[in-house]
């Protein structure tokens, strides 16, 4: 079973994604909004983690260069998203793959399984 971890500052977002992707067999564990997100990923050790570009303050960008700059994250699938068309911003930051808010649950899961 995948481990997703979520990066999502949208509370209601965060407890809708965890009903979801558990009814889907991830396993699935939210970061409060200001933690430092690669330190958690290196903790969490993820599978995936689903990074809004915009979480909290934090730049999501700057999350994924930081993650991508750590070979010990090499692996790290990561998903972004936002409610603003960035892809290739985020494409080109590192991400393996970007989905523009607000986006069907059947393109997610697809876009994790």
């Amino acid at each position: 079973m995948a481990k997703v971890l979520l990066a999502e500052d949208d509370i209601t977002m965060v407890s809708l994604l965890k009903t979801l992707l558990k009814m889907e067999g991830f396993e699935v564990a939210a970061l409060k909004t200001g933690s430092d997100v690669p330190v958690e990923v290196g903790h969490e050790n993820p599978d995936i983690l689903f990074l809004d570009v915009h979480f909290g303050n934090q730049s999501g960008v700057e999350i994924i260069e930081a993650i991508r700059k750590n070979k010990a994250l090499a692996n790290l699938r990561v998903v972004m998203t936002s409610g603003m068309s960035m892809q290739e911003e985020c494409m080109r930051a590192g991400a393996n793959a970007f989905l523009l808010k607000p986006f069907s649950p059947d393109d997610l899961i697809r876009l994790l399984k």
